[in-house]
């Protein structure tokens, strides 16, 4: 895992198409705006983990990405 710090309006970069951007930090906690080809599914841990328990055992989290709502 790699941990870095990071001010408000520094970004880091994963690859040549992810960008994440420091938005707000707080007390209670960080907002993070992320830049991702529509294709590429972003989603919370916990979104990921309820995806995967209802698609059931054998299911990835990547499969069927057009049924998750991305915003514009």
């Amino acid at each position: 895992m790699l941990v870095l710090a990071r001010k408000v309006g520094e970004r880091l970069l994963i690859g040549d198409q992810i960008a994440v951007t420091v938005v707000k930090s707080g007390p209670g906690g960080v907002r993070l705006g992320i830049e991702a080809p529509p294709e590429m599914l972003v989603v919370r841990d916990e979104i990921a983990s309820d995806l995967a328990e209802a698609r059931g055992p054998q299911a990835s989290v990547e499969t069927p990405a057009a049924s998750i709502r991305r915003p514009r």
